[in-house]
C-alpha cells in the first residue's frame, strides 16, 4: 500500500496546509501516524477526483501514442514556441507559423531552421492556399484582453479581436481538428458572454466545441501551477467521431521547482547559469526576510506596511506580493516581468528573481532552446508560453484523435 505525506498530498491536491489541517479537523481527510510523522493512504485520496486520475493514470500507455500518418499543422502566435516543440514532440508537422513579434520569430528561427515562420501581422495573411493541407490549426489568440493581470477588456481590447483572425483561419484553411489556449478568465470574463461570443462564431464557420476544458500544467509534468483554458473543436463533418477525442491522462506525480532545477526527472543535469535581473538594495534586503514559500504577511508589521504601501489597507490576500518560490513545491505561473511587485517570482533560495534558464525550466524548454532579444525580451517571450510539456501532451491527444478517425 503506497503512503504519502503531508507534503505530497498538499502538491497533489493543490492545497495550503490549512486547508488540509481544516479538512482532517471535518475528518474529510484523515491522516495515520508513523515514526511521529503523519501519513496517508493512497485508498484515502481516491475521494478526490485529480487524486484518484493520477494514481490511475494510464500515462505510460498514452505516451506511446504515434501518428499512423503523417500529421500537419499551421501555429498562430507562436511565440517562442512552447507549444510548437510539444507538438513537434508529439509528432505533427508544422507547415507555418506564424508570430508578429520579431524577437519571437528569431527564437524560432535560430532554434528550427526548417520550420516556415511567416514574421506579419496576422490579418495580413491569407490562409486559403493551405485549405486541405493541414489537419490541425492551433494557437494562443493574446490573453492580456481577457487575463486578471490585465484590465479585462475583452473584444474592447484590439488583442481580444485576434480571435477572430483565429476564427478566420480555421476557416480557411478547414482542418479536421484545432486547438486554442487562453487564460481561464476567459470562461467568466462579461459574465459569461465573451465564451458565448466565441462558441457562436466556432459554430458559424461548421465546427463543433468540445466543452472548454480548464488543464492545470503542474499535472502533466511541469512543475508549474499554470491554469489554461483550452478550446477543442471539430469539424462537423467529422463530429459523429467528437467523443473519440480525450484530454490528455495525468502525469503520476506532481513535479516542483527542484525537479526543475536539478538532475532528475527532467532534465539531465543542474539548471545552467545565465542572465538574470537583480532587486534594488531596498527591495533586496526586504525579500531576505521573506521566507522559502512565503510571501508579503510573513514579514514583520513594519516592513509589511513600508512594502505594501497603500495596498496594505485594501482587502484580498494579494499572495503574488512579495513572493518566494518553494523548492518543494510547483512554481507559481511564471510571467513576463520575474520582478514585477504585483506578480514576485523570487528565487527560493537566494535572493534574486529567477534568471531566464530557471523561467524556461519551469516552462519545461529544453536547455538548448535559445532565446532571442534583449533579458527583458527573452523573459516576455517565456512568460507568454505554453509550458512544452503541457503541449505535449495536449499533441498526443490530437494525434490520438487523428489516429481514430483515420481508421
Amino acid at each position: 500500500m503506497k503512503l504519502y505525506n503531508e507534503l505530497e498530498v498538499i502538491n497533489l491536491l493543490d492545497i495550503s496546509k490549512e486547508r488540509l489541517n481544516s479538512w482532517e479537523r471535518n475528518k474529510k481527510l484523515s491522516p495515520f501516524e508513523r515514526n511521529g510523522l503523519r501519513k496517508y493512504t493512497e485508498e484515502s485520496l481516491l475521494d478526490f477526483d485529480v487524486a484518484n486520475e493520477i494514481i490511475n493514470t494510464k500515462w505510460e500507455e498514452f505516451i506511446k501514442i504515434k501518428p499512423n500518418n503523417k500529421y500537419t499543422s499551421i501555429e498562430l502566435f507562436a511565440g517562442a514556441g512552447g507549444m510548437a516543440i510539444g507538438l513537434e514532440n508529439a509528432g505533427i508537422e508544422h507547415i507555418m507559423l506564424n508570430e508578429i513579434n520579431k524577437h519571437a520569430c528569431e527564437t524560432l528561427r535560430i532554434n528550427r531552421k526548417k520550420w516556415k515562420v511567416v514574421e506579419d501581422d496576422i490579418v495580413n495573411i491569407d490562409f486559403s492556399e493551405y485549405k486541405g493541407k493541414v489537419d490541425v490549426v492551433t494557437g494562443g489568440f493574446p490573453c492580456q484582453a481577457f487575463s486578471s493581470a490585465g484590465k479585462k477588456l475583452g473584444f474592447e481590447d484590439t488583442r481580444g479581436t485576434l480571435f477572430f483572425e483565429f476564427a478566420r483561419c480555421i476557416n480557411e484553411v478547414k482542418p479536421k481538428i484545432f486547438v486554442g489556449e487562453n487564460v481561464k478568465g476567459l470562461l467568466n470574463h462579461d459574465k459569461g458572454k465573451t465564451i458565448e461570443v466565441i462558441k457562436q462564431s466556432i459554430k458559424d464557420i461548421g465546427y463543433t466545441l468540445i466543452e472548454p476544458t480548464i488543464l492545470k500544467a503542474m499535472y502533466y509534468k511541469v512543475p508549474q501551477k499554470r491554469e489554461r483554458l483550452i478550446l477543442v473543436g471539430v469539424r462537423n463533418d467529422l463530429a459523429e467521431h467528437i467523443d473519440k477525442f480525450t484530454f490528455p491522462e495525468k502525469y503520476p506525480k506532481v513535479l516542483t521547482v527542484s525537479d526543475a532545477f536539478n538532475k532528475g526527472e527532467l532534465y539531465s543535469k543542474k539548471v545552467p547559469i545565465s542572465e538574470g535581473v537583480e532587486y534594488p538594495k531596498r527591495k533586496k534586503e526586504i525579500m531576505a526576510l521573506v521566507p522559502e514559500g512565503g510571501y508579503w504577511k510573513d514579514l514583520p508589521d513594519d516592513l509589511q506596511r513600508e512594502y505594501m504601501g497603500g495596498s496594505y489597507f485594501l482587502g484580498g490576500g494579494k499572495t503574488g506580493l512579495a513572493r518566494r518560490l518553494s523548492m518543494t513545491a510547483p512554481a507559481l505561473t511564471i510571467v513576463c516581468s520575474p520582478a514585477m511587485k504585483q506578480t514576485e517570482r523570487c528565487h527560493p533560495i537566494e535572493t534574486r528573481p529567477l534568471t531566464v534558464r530557471e523561467s524556461a525550466r519551469i516552462q519545461t524548454f529544453p536547455d538548448d532552446w535559445k532565446f532571442s532579444g534583449a533579458k527583458g525580451e527573452q523573459y516576455k517571450q517565456i512568460g507568454n508560453a505554453v509550458p512544452v510539456n503541457l503541449a505535449y501532451a495536449i499533441g498526443l491527444s490530437v494525434v490520438d484523435f487523428l489516429n481514430k478517425i483515420s481508421k
